[in-house]
């Protein structure tokens, strides 16, 4: 992976921790100039300090909680004042585990809703629009394995990675000849903070198995992103997850999902 021959930039969505932390690293590394955005300022000044010093790019803070319906645009109309975005890392993402009937888990079942899709979708469409005007860009959409089938105990969190995934590959049609690409990146559960985050930790099956590292994942996702990989799976066993949904009945595949995602610790 070489450096972009004219200097360009990366935004990078949930960039404070996790896979998003990851992707502005390897980002760095490859020559790009780099957005970082995410709710929690002082790690996004921290990671800009270190990729600074350690890439020698230039990197910009853009604090965003995009789980606020007019973040999203301001965050794009930020970030690409005097600047062409070459490639969107579309990472933040929220989920919640627990019974779609408990009413107390609302508040953090919207902002997934506002986070996983409105404002994904947003960035997705600004950068589209500018991107295919240039005749060039890279879309790298965090979905899931979890958006090839229903989640009982998630069921909010996989119907948005199942949106995610369906406009991922629509669009990437549609731009099909334009000189954009846009990628579906299909991660398991990883061992990022993101269960952390949810206070779901141990408390699963899922978090129960061995998870792969965020650096690894991110890494794939970005080589599938280069290459014009519509999407990618991480994992042979994830490979799996998302090709028996095709073959075994939906039901029975729902029900040992729900299984999985149930609250046991």
């Amino acid at each position: 992976m070489g450096p972009p021959l004219i200097k360009q930039w990366a935004l990078v969505t949930g960039a404070s921790e996790g896979l998003g932390r990851e992707f502005a690293t390897i980002a760095a590394k490859d020559g790009y100039d780099v957005i970082l955005s995410a709710r929690q300022q002082d790690k996004l000044e921290a990671l800009a300090k270190g990729l600074r010093r350690a890439y020698q790019v230039q990197v910009e803070v853009i604090p965003a909680d995009l789980s606020r319906a007019e973040e999203a645009e301001s965050l794009w109309a930020r970030a690409s004042k005097g600047r062409q975005i070459a490639v969107l890392v579309n990472n933040a993402g929220l989920g919640r585990n627990g019974r779609f009937t408990d009413l107390e888990g609302w508040v953090r079942e919207s902002a997934s809703i506002e986070v996983n899709i409105m404002a994904a979708t947003i960035l997705m469409k600004r950068a589209a629009a500018v991107m295919a005007a240039h005749g060039s860009g890279r879309i790298l959409n965090v979905a899931s394995t979890a958006g090839f089938l229903p989640g009982p105990n998630m069921a909010v969190y996989h119907a948005t990675k199942a949106y995610l995934l369906s406009l991922s590959e629509a669009v990437s049609e549609e731009l099909r000849g334009t000189g954009v690409t846009v990628t579906a990146l299909c991660p398991g559960a990883t061992a990022t903070e993101f269960f952390a985050a949810d206070g779901a930790e141990h408390k699963t099956l899922i978090t129960r198995l061995p998870l792969p590292l965020a650096d690894s994942v991110a890494l794939a996702g970005w080589k599938a992103m280069k290459r014009g990989q519509r999407v990618k799976v991480v994992g042979a066993m994830n490979k799996i997850f998302a090709f028996v949904p095709r073959i075994a009945p939906r039901r029975v595949v729902t029900f040992i999902t729900g299984m999985f995602l149930k609250r046991r610790w």
